[in-house]
């Protein structure tokens, strides 16, 4: 095909039934930008490929670029007056036998139609090819119906369209391919008459037809073909392409527990006799190993899990490394390069941050690690910070292998704490702890005997008279206070 084939690709419309004021072609379907698909799409039949590009270019190029290189050129539409208007302005790259036109808002297309309508063009030796659907919504406007009429075959727009849409079913999908003799031409031919006052690329099937030049169409199923022109055709666009992936990861031994609740993006994979729960999301370059669980409505994003990891429901993993074993949440905040080892346990409410732990250590409640690296077999207690920024710096908390951290430990980084070393519950540890040592950093606590005595008369007599001297006010009791329910701020 890349031998007498080139494509293009029109990319300059301005999105307006979108009403989000940006381009429609960088809103992402299952983790990518629009526009990716027909570009990937093409790129993988090694086409030479020319983006026309217009409303919002350098967002659009940024995207291109950013996947491709240079390995795709470029044509501005200054003025956006309609596809025919858009292809004239490429006249200059027209270099290869056939030209393949495609709209950049159809996502879905496959491969299957662009061989198919390749090998019908060429052996039927048409002027121009174009793909066609049945449209299951006779009341659609987002679509040219196809007309035949007295022998010929010509395309009119949703907007000039008068007839019965029931007698033309056919629908056009905005993919065509064109023999360059052709469009050189008549792509001058083209006029502006008709509803929107644009050049339609569709005029030129009817210019081929009434010059008696063969025109050739193929049939693809609609969902493969749909354009995307509002929010509500983005949704369904997605959730055929999402539905995709996961009917394919179910054949491949993964289980979804509510699957039309699942949000997954392209670049996950999964292995086998793995378990999604219900409202989970997995995003970005998300590998999750065999045998692993994902439980309800915890989030994924560019996370890798060896085999045998289980996340417990709501939790949020970002750009971490989760080994083989290991054990996470509920409600545990992985983020910003996190590595945890085999068999590591992390519990309820732990949020860890640009941290290494390694094998079977322990953070299983109410913990913030930032900035550390944690050796194996470590027990950090609940409560644990690691305070790690100064209000200019960050720094580094180091905890060796075997250490035990007590309960409600404040560690203020830099700081080691050292092999088998123990530190107190309740201590702010601001200096090194050595190797088997135990580190107790608390006020002394003072206990002064019998001084109750001294304080509940006053506390009594105070609510006596509170309560004389207000007898028709309504008084509450929460816990050692006495709240005035008239009045909430008059506390004793």
């Amino acid at each position: 095909m890349n031998k007498n084939l080139q494509a293009i690709i029109l990319a300059a419309g301005a999105s307006t039934r979108f009403n989000t004021e940006k381009t429609k072609l960088a809103e992402p379907i299952c983790g990518q930008a629009m526009i990716l698909f027909p570009t990937k799409l093409l790129k993988s039949f090694k086409l030479l490929t020319t983006v026309v590009v217009g409303y919002q270019k350098e967002t659009i190029q940024k995207i291109i670029q950013q996947h491709h290189g240079d390995s795709i050129q470029f044509v501005v539409q200054e003025k956006q007056e309609g596809t025919g208007h858009a292809l004239a302005c490429t006249k200059n790259l027209w270099e290869k036998e056939h030209i393949l036109v495609i709209n950049g808002d159809a996502p879905l297309t496959t491969q299957e139609t662009i061989k198919t309508l390749y090998e019908t063009h060429i052996n039927e030796n048409a002027a121009i090819s174009f793909v066609t659907a049945c449209n299951p919504d006779p009341t659609s406007k987002a679509y040219g119906r196809v007309v035949k009429k007295n022998g010929g075959i010509e395309i009119i727009e949703a907007k000039d369209f008068n007839d019965d849409p029931a007698e033309h079913c056919c629908i056009n999908a905005g993919i065509y391919l064109i023999k360059k003799d052709f469009l050189t031409d008549y792509i001058a031919t083209l006029n502006d008459k008709n509803a929107s006052k644009e050049f339609y690329i569709t005029d030129l099937v009817k210019i081929a037809s009434h010059n008696n030049k063969h025109v050739a169409t193929v049939t693809a199923p609609f969902d493969t073909i749909r354009g995307i022109n509002t929010l509500q055709e983005l949704w369904a666009a997605e959730q055929i392409k999402r539905s995709d992936l996961i009917k394919y990861w179910m054949d491949n031994g993964v289980r979804f527990s509510l699957a039309q609740n699942v949000h997954i993006d392209l670049n996950v994979t999964i292995g086998k006799g793995s378990y999604i729960g219900c409202g989970i999301h997995l995003l970005g370059d998300t590998i999750i190993g065999k045998n692993c669980r994902i439980q309800e409505f915890s989030s994924l994003e560019n996370a890798i899990l060896g085999d045998n990891v289980n996340i417990h429901p709501h939790c949020i993993i970002k750009d971490a490394l989760i080994e083989s074993g290991s054990d996470v949440g509920p409600f545990a905040h992985l983020r910003n390069n996190v590595h945890l080892g085999p068999d590591t346990s992390i519990g309820n409410f732990v949020e860890i941050k640009n941290s290494t732990i390694d094998k079977q250590t322990k953070a299983k409640h109410l913990t913030y690690i930032g900035d550390a690296t944690i050796g194996s077999n470590v027990n950090i207690g609940a409560g644990t910070i690691t305070c790690n920024y100064d209000g200019i710096n960050k720094h580094k908390t180091i905890i060796k292998d075997n250490a035990f951290i007590g309960s409600n430990n404040t560690l203020v980084a830099p700081v080691v704490i050292g092999e088998n070393a123990f530190t107190a519950a309740g201590s702010t540890i601001t200096a090194d702890v050595p190797d088997n040592a135990l580190a107790i950093a608390r006020a002394h606590q003072t206990n002064k005997h019998e001084y109750a005595h001294k304080l509940r008369p006053q506390l009594d007599g105070k609510t006596k008279n509170t309560l004389k001297n207000n007898p028709e006010k309504e008084f509450s009791f929460v816990g050692a206070r006495i709240i005035n329910n008239d009045n909430p701020s008059d506390e004793i």
